[in-house]
């Protein structure tokens, strides 16, 4: 049983996890060296990495992606860590009002400032790109740009400012919520369990007693 649950734990949290690492924004230093839109047909396995049509027009299987491509850092842990040089497509979609809770309606204006970004010349011209979601290169699927904003330098580390205030939050909901579950269970589950304890103690001493009468019963007609 403890397996069972170990098991189940690691699952769960797993899955938080995974899913905290998609929609969590995560910003890359980068410098666009071009951008395009492509004809893309979603399929079953790579649609639900995909937000939505721009705001106002219709849903289809089939639409425009607006891509923006580029060379970045490679980061890691929401950019505290560095890596090599490595190219990185961006989609450019709209979330609207649904998930996950970006807001963004403006596609068409970062793809204007994306393309004013480009820099394919020294010195390149560094830019922030903020993002949430993956690259599945094997599943064609590409993390969402939410934003685009100049760099200082090359070596420019913008702090997950975001990242560590929705973090706080989240432990400070999960100790509250704990905190409420302890005092439902000291308040109302234990007492219920104390109770339904006693009456089955006194179920058992009522077992007993009746038990050891019909055996004393018995030994008075053994006796004879």
């Amino acid at each position: 049983m403890r397996n069972i649950r170990r098991i189940l734990r690691i699952a769960l949290f797993l899955i938080v996890g995974l899913f905290l690492h998609y929609v969590m924004p995560q910003q890359d230093i980068a410098r666009i060296t071009s951008t395009e839109i492509i004809r893309t047909d979603f399929s079953s396995l790579n649609r639900m990495f995909y937000a939505q049509a721009d705001s106002g027009t219709v849903e289809n299987p089939t639409r425009d992606l607006r891509l923006i491509n580029t060379e970045r850092k490679a980061t890691y842990l929401f950019g505290l860590i560095r890596g090599n040089n490595e190219t990185m497509v961006f989609r450019n979609e709209d979330t609207g009002w649904i998930y996950p809770p970006y807001f963004k309606f403006d596609s068409s204006d970062l793809q204007a400032e994306s393309a004013a970004s480009i820099s394919t010349v020294e010195p390149y011209d560094w830019v922030v790109i903020t993002h949430y979601g993956w690259r599945v290169r094997w599943a064609s699927i590409y993390p969402n740009a939410v934003a685009v904003r100049p760099a200082d330098s090359e070596d420019f580390r913008p702090f997950p400012w975001v990242n560590l205030v929705i973090f706080v939050v989240l432990i400070g909901g999960l100790l509250f919520l704990r905190a409420m579950w302890r005092q439902f269970r000291e308040r109302t589950l234990d007492p219920m369990a104390d109770k339904a304890g006693d009456r089955l103690d006194h179920v058992n001493a009522d077992l007993a007693e009746r038990k050891g009468r019909i055996g004393r019963w018995l030994d008075t007609w053994k006796s004879k």
